[in-house]
């Protein structure tokens, strides 16, 4: 499936069973709204006296920042349409490759986590937090959203870690042994994965402008029953996440058998995992897609990953402030 099928798909579903509407944001500066509908790279809110005062006080509750180690051996990364029928070009060929040890989110990263980041860097508050004037409690521990590549970049560096790269999310989510979901073969359903998923959800239910800005998302750590073989949630659905890899839908042909980290270069970054609005193909973890390191949308969040401690690996980023500090 192409990118424009996708895009087109989730616009569908956006859009489902709402009347066009001028999107008007009290403290805010909107410029534009891109065809993608999700896209709000241009809308620029800004922090209410009382918001900022919420936002300092939820931002002290604990955050979901636990890590899990994956440990340094082969994967079988990609699909086999003898076996997976659903399997898109892009995910071709499917062969072993060997991943480094490394560590990795258990959890999405949080809108909480991330709320720690932005204040800690005098950043305006997210375009989702501006409903109702406040950053709400409701929204602790669904996975932030309407984050740009370069922002969740920007916050795992900040954080002392970094983006995990395509593969290392891929072997994260489905263990060494090529299934086709992070619990095993049997088809994703709705008390396995959020996904498919179209209405209205979360704080401020009433408007129904707010399905743009915020969707039928659940808390990180639901589905117990439909961890990875490393323990990591929802690796399928809820929000599809960024990965440090530039996207060419023809890698898989080329990469190195030994930690790709993804082209040299390229104009989309990798994207994995599938979203709240996505079918059941798209939420296995072998698919793959990409998009304008620019975006933000409300289906696309990220988790990040780091070298052992004690064993930096070349390159890994130095923390700048104690992410618990708000």
């Amino acid at each position: 499936m192409t990118m424009s099928e996708r895009t087109r798909r989730r616009i569908f579903h956006v859009f489902w069973g709402a009347a066009l509407f001028v999107l008007t944001l009290a403290s805010s500066r909107v410029t534009a709204l891109t065809s993608a509908g999700s896209d709000v790279a241009d809308i620029g809110p800004e922090w209410t006296r009382e918001g900022r005062q919420a936002a300092v006080r939820l931002a002290a509750l604990p955050p979901k920042d636990e890590m899990v180690p994956v440990p340094e051996r082969p994967f079988l990364m990609g699909s086999n349409r003898q076996v997976d029928r659903n399997a898109y070009p892009q995910e071709l060929p499917q062969r072993t490759v060997y991943v480094d040890v490394y560590e990795i989110d258990k959890y999405e990263v949080t809108a909480v986590q991330y709320l720690r980041y932005v204040l800690a860097n005098n950043l305006p508050p997210l375009l989702d937090w501006k409903w109702g004037g406040v950053f709400q409690e409701t929204m602790v521990n669904h996975p932030v959203m309407h984050v740009s590549w370069f922002e969740a970049d920007a916050y795992c560096k900040w954080a002392g870690k970094r983006l995990p790269t395509s593969a290392e999310w891929e072997k994260a989510a489905r263990g060494t042994d090529g299934r086709l979901y992070p619990w095993g073969n049997e088809p994703a359903g709705l008390s396995r994965a959020n996904f498919g998923r179209t209405g209205l959800s979360g704080p401020v239910r009433d408007r129904p402008e707010r399905l743009l800005l915020y969707p039928p998302i659940v808390s990180v750590d639901k589905y117990e029953n439909a961890v990875s073989p490393y323990g990591t949630f929802n690796m399928a659905g809820n929000v599809a996440e960024w990965t440090a890899d530039w996207y060419d839908p023809s890698y898989y042909k080329y990469a190195p058998d030994k930690n790709p980290k993804g082209p040299a270069h390229g104009s989309h970054k990798a994207f994995r995992g599938g979203g709240w609005v996505d079918s059941t193909p798209a939420v296995r973890p072998a698919q793959r897609n990409g998009a304008d390191p620019k975006s933000r949308m409300n289906w696309l969040g990220f988790r990040c990953a780091r070298d052992p401690v004690g064993n930096p690996g070349p390159g890994a980023p130095t923390p700048t402030m104690n992410p618990a500090t708000p």
